[in-house]
């Protein structure tokens, strides 16, 4: 039998592209993947070859198996009984917020995404904006440590920049896993954050769920020898000055560390400085308990400003970008020699003696950080300027910088010195408070202004902690 069947034109079309969906699932997407997955196994190998901590298998290991590793710890599940035994609900609805908290959490980091376009961009923009440089470094200390050891990174908090510029200045030596507060979960912010193999950390939590699912997260990313990056002082310093230090994360990290068996948790102390920080005329608002609080437009009005100022100043060739940026590297205290030095098994301390000692430690690690800040010209010159009392001549600021430079390197501070010339370096820090009018001139004398004299206390006080000879 023959006939003629006829169809409607829309069926023709939806039965084509259902055909071709097939096609393209069965043949073409299974080569695409295996050919993105060839090349970013080629580029982490290209990278393993060059970098001093190597990425290690944890990092590497699908997001969807960490996530299920760590909602099933056995920890995390006795914490579920006893959270359903206390809320008095079914244990499936306890296990649901667990596995929300572990989606929040676990990274998805992608190698290729980290060095290819993440670091790239990294250098553009700190290039940018700053003249970056390395102060100090231990380099004989960060070059012993042990390659096995799980090394963190630990750092003072000045600018939401100090994501960018560790990681740049970083890139040849290891792959950072931050610890990221939730101003960072909009999208597409969110995404690129955990694909640079961040984690997200809820500030100030009290959800004893939440915090054992964290504090799993922690160390397993640890004791999977994850390189990782932190700022004690839980967010971004409004006044300049270092922050009292939140122990909670190296609370997780101490907690079940055995330096019989456990593999070793190298801290590298890192100081970071600006000559300019972009969020500086916030930061200090947020002290001011009767400011008004600014909405969006404000903020991209005061943004779009910033960018018109920079572009007017470029123009007539006055520009100098925000200055300088520093970094410095200190001594890395290794945490099994110190407790072995200190007779110390965390496991086995009982809750206020394990708190004690974490305090210690978290302590002794922090005074290192706040060590190795560099000093650079601006906080040099708004030191001087602020503890005079009187207008003083150009020959004056760069007599009275010196003999502070001379006393901040006597009593152990790391200067940065640009060109290594004193005599620039107090131009470049004069230059700069003039350029942003901080420091008023007249009649070849100058002052500071009058009406920013919070501001420039914030940079002063970025090197007020340190030790200096008078």
């Amino acid at each position: 039998m023959t006939g003629t069947l006829e169809l409607p034109t829309w069926l023709v079309i939806l039965a084509g592209l259902l055909a071709l969906i097939a096609a393209l699932d069965k043949l073409l997407i299974p080569g695409l993947r295996w050919l993105l997955r060839r090349r970013v196994n080629r580029a982490i190998e290209e990278v393993n070859r060059r970098l001093q901590l190597k990425i290690q298998p944890f990092k590497l290991t699908k997001r969807s198996v960490l996530i299920d590793r760590l909602v099933y710890d056995p920890e995390v599940l006795e914490a579920v009984e006893v959270e359903a035994a206390t809320r008095g609900e079914p244990r499936a609805v306890v296990m649901k917020d667990v596995e929300r908290y572990a989606r929040e959490i676990v990274p998805s980091f992608n190698a290729y995404a980290y060095f290819r376009i993440g670091t790239a961009l990294a250098k553009r923009i700190t290039r940018l904006f700053y003249r970056v440089r390395v102060g100090y470094a231990d380099n004989e200390a960060l070059g012993a440590v042990p390659t096995e050891a799980t090394v963190v990174f630990v750092m003072n908090h000045r600018s939401n920049m100090d994501y960018v510029i560790v990681p740049y200045l970083a890139a040849t030596s290891s792959a950072l896993s931050y610890a990221v507060g939730e101003w960072a979960r909009v999208w597409p912010l969110e995404t690129l954050v955990r694909s640079m193999g961040a984690y997200f950390v809820r500030r100030d939590s009290r959800n004893p769920i939440y915090r054992k699912v964290l504090s799993r997260y922690i160390h397993m990313a640890t004791e999977g020898g994850v390189t990782q990056a932190v700022f004690p002082e839980g967010g971004l310093s409004r006044d300049g000055r270092l922050r009292p230090a939140k122990l909670g994360i190296f609370g997780y990290m101490l907690r079940e560390f055995d330096p019989e068996t456990s593999r070793d948790i190298t801290f590298i102390p890192v100081g970071l400085n600006y000559d300019r920080v972009m969020e500086d005329r916030t930061l200090i608002r947020d002290l001011d308990p009767e400011a008004t609080r600014r909405g969006a437009l404000f903020a991209t009005v005061t943004l779009l400003r910033f960018h018109f100022g920079n572009l007017v100043l470029a123009m007539r060739r006055r520009w100098y970008r925000l200055g300088y940026a520093c970094v410095s590297f200190g001594t890395p205290i290794s945490l099994r020699a110190y407790a072995t030095e200190n007779r110390l098994h965390f496991p086995s301390l009982e809750k206020n003696a394990f708190f004690d000692a974490v305090e210690r430690f978290g302590q002794q690690v922090m005074q290192q950080v706040g060590a190795v800040v560099p000093v650079l010209p601006v906080s040099l010159v708004t030191t001087v300027m602020l503890e005079a009392d009187e207008p003083l001549s150009e020959i004056a600021i760069k007599a009275r910088t010196q003999d502070l430079i001379q006393r901040l390197e006597a009593a152990g501070a790391h200067v940065y010195i640009p060109r290594r010339n004193r005599d620039y370096a107090v131009t470049c820090g004069l230059r700069m408070l003039i350029l942003r009018h901080l420091v008023a001139e007249e009649d070849g004398l100058f002052r500071a202004a009058a009406n920013e004299r919070r501001l420039l206390q914030y940079y002063a006080n970025a090197i007020a902690h340190l030790p200096s000879q008078n």
